[in-house]
């Protein structure tokens, strides 16, 4: 057989010297290719005397001769077809890599843990390390599921079904939380599958794997509202006086996040090189987004001013370059529950919630446009806005009764 400028043939034939005590050879098959040849074990024997060696194949028509035969002519179909595919694919064939397609090793170092190392081990030093450790969870539920349900450690990607992501959904839904930990609920279980898929994605960009078995699979994620402080319960937090000094870097630092609108990593990430004056007294924020790299400019606001020039000495803050003293994000968080007690809101408060506040009490419902909201928040899409908006019952109700009084003139 002649294609593409290869050479390509299979032949059949017996390996006499490794004949069994019952007296049958086994037989290999040798697939060629350009002059270079390999054989295969087909993983059958005959004896001898029924073997035709010019046409490489059992001769008699007894019906396991027959049967032999039909085995051999499926055998060679399938050298066919992967040396065929491998045409289509336009790759430099070897005969070595036409059996590796055929016994399926090409595809032997691809597997769905390999593909979770990999993924991991690159995009850790790109993904920020609260992004990773949702993706090291995911991993681990991952293998809990392949070993309970498939009592294995691993699985070739070429394996990956839609049947293996229901199956991975079911086990989600099901699986019992660990000690101290909350039950997956939907948005949680949603997210495992999707990094799963970004995963999965990857691996077809790679080439290890042909489809996305995700194509035939939903997301289904429940609408969430947006948690925010009202104005009440943000002048609550402002006007609390904490004795704890470090509840009053807390109080600053989420105040400060509530008038400017910056998540937690961009209020840690800025320094005095991010301040800049526009005019005579007119300090602007300007920096990039850490999650989207989008450019984000923020007019100070006299609230976020003033924490500025507060910690200006700070030595924290000097000592490490920044605008203002910093802590974990989870030492944050911690502390806000504290203040959330302190204040008796009983939202669970969290520091993201500040930029919720942000879009929602201190900029949309006194009346910022969506649009400039958005360039304030640094989000890619108003639809990202919008969600805020909608939440906002409140501005609806002003909004009418202002149209009712613009009517009534």
């Amino acid at each position: 057989m002649k294609a593409a400028n290869n050479t390509f043939g299979i032949i059949f034939y017996l390996r006499k010297y490794k004949a069994t005590t019952d007296g049958k050879t086994p037989i290999y098959a040798r697939i060629t290719v350009n002059g270079s040849r390999i054989d295969i074990s087909v993983k059958r024997s005959i004896d001898p005397c029924n073997w035709n060696a010019n046409k490489g194949m059992a001769k008699g028509s007894r019906e396991e001769i027959v049967k032999l035969n039909n085995y051999l002519e499926q055998y060679r179909s399938g050298i066919v077809e992967s040396y065929q595919q491998l045409l289509l694919q336009k790759r430099l064939i070897t005969a070595e890599l036409v059996k590796n397609k055929f016994t399926g090793e090409d595809q032997a170092a691809f597997t769905l843990c390999k593909l979770m190392e990999y993924h991991n081990t690159e995009q850790g030093q790109i993904l920020e390390p609260g992004t990773m450790k949702n993706y090291y969870t995911t991993q681990k539920y991952i293998q809990e599921f392949i070993r309970e349900r498939f009592n294995t450690s691993d699985k070739y990607l070429s394996e990956l079904s839609y049947k293996f992501i229901t199956d991975f959904e079911y086990y989600l839904r099901n699986r019992k939380p660990e000690k101290g930990q909350k039950a997956l609920e939907n948005n949680g279980l949603m997210k495992h599958l999707e990094r799963l898929c970004k995963m999965i994605n990857l691996a077809v960009r790679l080439e290890w794997l042909d489809r996305n078995p995700f194509q035939a699979y939903q997301l289904k994620f429940d609408k969430a509202e947006r948690e925010y402080l009202t104005k009440d319960e943000l002048v609550r937090i402002e006007v609390k006086k904490f004795s704890i000094v470090r509840l009053q870097v807390v109080q600053d630092l989420f105040i400060f996040s509530c008038y400017t609108g910056l998540a937690y990593i961009d209020v840690f990430n800025l320094t005095p090189d991010n301040l800049v004056e526009m005019s005579a007294g007119n300090l602007w924020i300007m920096t990039n987004r850490q999650k989207t790299n989008e450019p984000v400019k923020v007019p100070l606001l006299p609230k976020a001013l003033a924490i500025i020039e507060k910690y200006k000495v700070h030595p924290q803050a000097l000592a490490e370059g920044k605008v203002l003293p910093t802590l974990s994000n989870q030492k944050l968080n911690s502390y806000l529950k504290e203040i959330a007690d302190l204040c008796d809101i009983l939202k669970p408060l969290t520091f993201h919630i500040a930029r919720h506040t942000f879009a929602t009490t201190v900029t949309l419902t006194n009346g910022v446009p969506i649009e400039t909201v958005s360039k304030l928040l640094g989000h890619t899409k108003l639809s990202t806005t919008q969600i805020y908006a909608k939440v906002i019952d409140s501005k609806l109700n002003d909004d009418m009764n202002l149209l009712k009084q613009r009517l009534s003139v």
